[in-house]
């Protein structure tokens, strides 16, 4: 990326802002059903939810390096309705952030939580699967987000909201962002008006989660003109499976 193109982004990234802190939206979405994305996590800090993130061990939560928030971090998992009690929380024992992170507008938007203790998987709690290699996402690929973020009525929600999404192809995407993209990023996008499930929280085509919510445009989030943007989770998986084998 030259010069002038990270001014571009550094300019488009100015008006996420708020997104960023707030953690991001679900439009048009709907109420997740009973028993479903028994991966999602809600990641909070002294006890407020401040992103989406995703078992994929049963020691480690994934969500966007963005989301280090200082703090008591913990991890709340098997509940789409976040309000409600009792809920099943794990302390953040750790946090691994991609060393070469430096902001989400230069990319490298990813980070491992290690869990206080294992997450004991069962009805309302199970694994996501993520890509065992690198493998491109073909365009057109029909995905779903979720997240707790606030949708087009409310300023926030409670319950766990889901939409469906369509994969684009990175031409498509860096021609919509005129050329500012990071590296290692895949975009997804929808006519419905997907603005962003919570920075953090996955994207999952067939059952696999291959994308972290990292940043979208907040200018038109009803009817989206810019795709949604997500950190390519294929793209660290040999990071991924160095640190949680070090850490077992």
């Amino acid at each position: 990326m030259n010069a002038r193109q990270q001014v571009l982004l550094a300019a488009v990234f100015s008006t996420l802002t708020y997104d960023a802190t707030h953690g991001g939206e679900i439009i048009n979405g709907k109420k997740a059903k009973k028993n479903s994305q028994k991966y999602m996590a809600s990641v909070q800090v002294n006890g407020k939810h401040k992103c989406g993130g995703f078992l994929i061990d049963a020691s480690y939560v994934l969500t966007a390096a963005q989301c280090d928030y200082r703090g008591s971090m913990s991890v709340v998992l098997g509940a789409h309705n976040i309000s409600a009690n009792p809920l099943i929380r794990y302390e953040v024992k750790d946090k691994h952030k991609c060393l070469s992170y430096k902001k989400v507008s230069t990319g490298d938007d990813i980070m491992l939580l290690e869990l206080s203790k294992k997450v004991q998987q069962g009805k309302p709690v199970k694994i996501v699967k993520i890509p065992s290699k690198d493998k491109p996402v073909k365009p057109n690929t029909k995905c779903m987000v979720a997240g707790w973020g606030k949708t087009e009525k409310q300023n926030a929600v409670n319950d766990l909201m889901v939409t469906s999404v369509s994969t684009i192809s990175d031409k498509d995407c860096k021609k919509k962002w005129n050329n500012t993209l990071p590296h290692n990023v895949l975009c997804a996008a929808t006519k419905s008006g997907v603005c962003q499930g919570d920075f953090g929280g996955p994207l999952v085509c067939g059952g696999v989660a291959v994308g972290i919510a990292s940043f979208s445009s907040n200018r038109d989030c009803k009817h989206p003109h810019v795709p949604d943007v997500y950190t390519q989770i294929s793209k660290y998986i040999t990071w991924i499976k160095k640190i949680i084998k070090k850490g077992a």
